[in-house]
C-alpha cells in the first residue's frame, strides 16, 4: 500500500458517494418517467415546479444535470439547483453541495454545509468532517471528535470510513479515543431526542477544535479507493441507485421479518418536519418505499413548532434496529426511540 504524508485520502471516495437518482415527493410524475427511462419527461414535470421553489424538484434538477440526463450535463448548473434546495434545508441537497464543494478544493464554503449534514447524521457528512478533523484540512485538528464522527460513519455501514477508523486505532491517544466514544454517544442521543429535517437558511459554524494530541502520526497509509459503495438516497428518494454515475433500476428493498407489536413500546424516528401536513404527506411515501414499514403505524408527536413522525410499536431494541436498518439501505434517516 502506498504511504502518503500523515493524512487520510478522502477525494478519491467523494465521486462514489454523492447521490444520483432523483426524490421521491409532489413530483411522482417526473420520478416515474425517470425511472422509465424518459429523462426529458421528468425534467419537464420537474423544472416548473423548481422554478416555484420546490425543494425536492430543484433536487431533482440538480441530479439530472448532474448526469446529463434530460438536461445537458453541467456540474455549474446541478451545484445551483442543490444550493437552492439546499437554502430550503433539503438535507441531500446540503450534503451533496457540501460534498461536491469539498471535491472541488472549495473547502471554506464545503464545511459549513458538511458540518450540518455531519450533525444529522449523514454518514458521507461524518466521514469527509471526521477526516478533516483528523488532518487539519481547513480547520483546526480535534482527534476526539474526528474519531467520534468516523466512528459513527463506519457503524452505518460506509466503507472508507471503515478503512479510515482503522487507521485511527493505530494513531489516536487512547485518551482522545476515550472522549471520541463519550462524543459519539452524545450525538446518537442528541438525534434521537432533537427534531429532524429542521429548515434552515443558514450553514452553522464549525465548533472549536480541542487541544493537539500529545502524539501524531508520522505517516498514514493512503486509505484504498474502494471498489464500489453505498450512494445514499436523499430522505425523500427512492432505494439507492448504482454505486457509480451510471444509473442503473433501484433494486427493492428488503422487508425484514419484522412484525408490530400492539404492545411494544420501541419505536423508530424518521424525521421531524414544520408542519403536521408536511409530516402526514411524508408517511404514505416512506411506508410504499420502505417495505420493513408495512404494518407499522405512524405517530405524530409535537415538539416545538416541529412535527416529529414516528413508526411502530415493536417490542424490542433489536426489532427497532432492523427497522432502522432498513430504512437506512434506502436512504432515509432513522434513529431507534427507547421507550
Amino acid at each position: 500500500m502506498q504511504m502518503i504524508g500523515r493524512h487520510i485520502l478522502v477525494a478519491a471516495a467523494l465521486s462514489i458517494m454523492i447521490g444520483t437518482t432523483p426524490a421521491l415527493a409532489d413530483v411522482k410524475k417526473g420520478v416515474s418517467a425517470w425511472q422509465a427511462g424518459d429523462f426529458a419527461s421528468a425534467v419537464r414535470e420537474w423544472r416548473p415546479l423548481a422554478d416555484k421553489g420546490d425543494a425536492d424538484a430543484q433536487f431533482n434538477m440538480g441530479q439530472a444535470y448532474k448526469l446529463g440526463r434530460g438536461a445537458p450535463a453541467d456540474m455549474k448548473l446541478a451545484q445551483s439547483w442543490y444550493e437552492k434546495a439546499a437554502a430550503q434545508g433539503h438535507e441531500q441537497a446540503q450534503a451533496n453541495l457540501g460534498l461536491i464543494l469539498f471535491q472541488n478544493g472549495n473547502r471554506t464554503a464545503a464545511l459549513p454545509w458538511i458540518r450540518k449534514a455531519a450533525d444529522r447524521g449523514d454518514p458521507r457528512a461524518q466521514y469527509v468532517l471526521g477526516t478533516a478533523l483528523f488532518n487539519g484540512d481547513g480547520i483546526p485538528k480535534d482527534w476526539p471528535r474526528a474519531y467520534a464522527l468516523m466512528s459513527s460513519s463506519a457503524a452505518q455501514g460506509l466503507a472508507p470510513a471503515k478503512a479510515s477508523l482503522v487507521q485511527m486505532e493505530d494513531f489516536v491517544p487512547a485518551a482522545d479515543k476515550q472522549k471520541g466514544k463519550q462524543i459519539a454517544q452524545q450525538m446518537a442521543q442528541r438525534l434521537v431526542e432533537t427534531p429532524l429535517n429542521m429548515p434552515s437558511t443558514r450553514p452553522t459554524t464549525l465548533a472549536a477544535a480541542s487541544p493537539k494530541p500529545a502524539s501524531k502520526p508520522a505517516s498514514l497509509p493512503a486509505t484504498p479507493k474502494p471498489a464500489a459503495d453505498r450512494a445514499l438516497a436523499p430522505a425523500s428518494k427512492p432505494a439507492a441507485a448504482a454505486q457509480t454515475e451510471k444509473v442503473a433500476k433501484p433494486a427493492p428493498v428488503a422487508k425484514p421479518a419484522i412484525s408490530a407489536a400492539a404492545g411494544g413500546r420501541w419505536r423508530v424516528q424518521l424525521g421531524a418536519y414544520d408542519s403536521p401536513a408536511a409530516a402526514r404527506g411524508r408517511w404514505p411515501v416512506l411506508s410504499r418505499k420502505i417495505g420493513a414499514l408495512g404494518g407499522m403505524q405512524p405517530s405524530y408527536e409535537q415538539a416545538g413548532k416541529f412535527t416529529r413522525l414516528r413508526a411502530g410499536p415493536v417490542g424490542s431494541r433489536g426489532d427497532a434496529e432492523k427497522l432502522c436498518a432498513a430504512a437506512r439501505s434506502a436512504g432515509q434517516a432513522c434513529f431507534v426511540v427507547a421507550p
